[in-house]
């Protein structure tokens, strides 16, 4: 497939991650009377995966965040010279679909943009967690991450599962953490909010770069060591792509 064609794949799944797990928390979570609350945030979240999984995955392998690209990368499933342009696409795609969000979300009269459904540590948690609260929760959360997608993406792995298993780990991920970070796990979807929500929370985005990174490599590494494992004990191992793009 055509380097193009993958971008274009990864500018519109990052965009509809982004447009729909952070405008659920905008437009919807803050909705007088609907009460979906931060469990509906959450699902949110898990179905942009799973319907764009679906959707593009076959197209681009279905990343839509440059810690599960850097992830996939240590886990020897793509090549290093993928991780530029698809990163510089995920970019792209989250501040696009913050944009646009931004411009829907402020037709609303007395539009107060808040914190936009960004990442934060401190006084910008949910909970005012510290520093090194955040600093574990992303990189253990995005560490389980990577070896779920891994994993539902293994050769031996039943097939055409592998968006649901892996939007359902996105969506427990974030009913744990979003009280802690607002949930990262993802230092493009941290990136589009941040630049609509002002200074500070553009300051602490080191940390939903950094964690994240951290996080998916050794996931990605750690699953790999896992399928080279299991392959010595005659069992199939690890896939050198994801499944949907083989």
């Amino acid at each position: 497939m055509a380097m193009s064609n993958r971008m274009i794949a990864e500018f519109l799944g990052t965009f509809w991650l982004t447009f729909g797990g952070c405008g659920s928390a905008v437009l919807a979570a803050a909705f007088p009377g609907l009460g979906i609350g931060f469990a509906g945030v959450a699902l949110a979240f898990g179905l942009t995966v799973l319907t764009m999984a679906y959707a593009v995955g076959p197209i681009s392998g279905g990343h839509f965040n440059p810690a599960v690209t850097i992830g996939l990368w240590a886990g020897r499933r793509i090549p290093g010279h993928d991780i530029p342009p698809y990163v510089v696409a995920q970019v792209a795609g989250a501040i696009a679909a913050a944009a646009v969000l931004y411009v829907i979300a402020s037709g609303k009269p007395g539009f107060d943009p808040g914190g936009f459904a960004t990442n934060g540590y401190g006084e910008l948690s949910p909970g005012h967690y510290s520093l090194a609260a955040c600093l574990v929760m992303e990189v253990v959360a995005t560490f389980f991450f990577l070896i779920v997608i891994m994993g539902s993406t293994a050769q031996n792995a039943p097939g055409g599962f592998a968006p649901i298993a892996i939007g359902l780990a996105l969506t427990l991920i974030h009913l744990i953490s979003i009280p802690v970070t607002n949930t990262s796990v993802n230092p493009a979807r941290s990136t589009g909010p941040a630049l609509f929500a002002g200074a500070a929370h553009i300051r602490q985005l080191w940390l939903f770069w950094l964690a994240p990174i951290l996080g998916g490599a050794l996931g990605g590494l750690a699953a790999r060591l896992l399928g080279e494992t299991a392959s010595s004990h005659d069992k199939p191992g690890i896939a050198t792509e994801p499944a949907s793009q083989r």
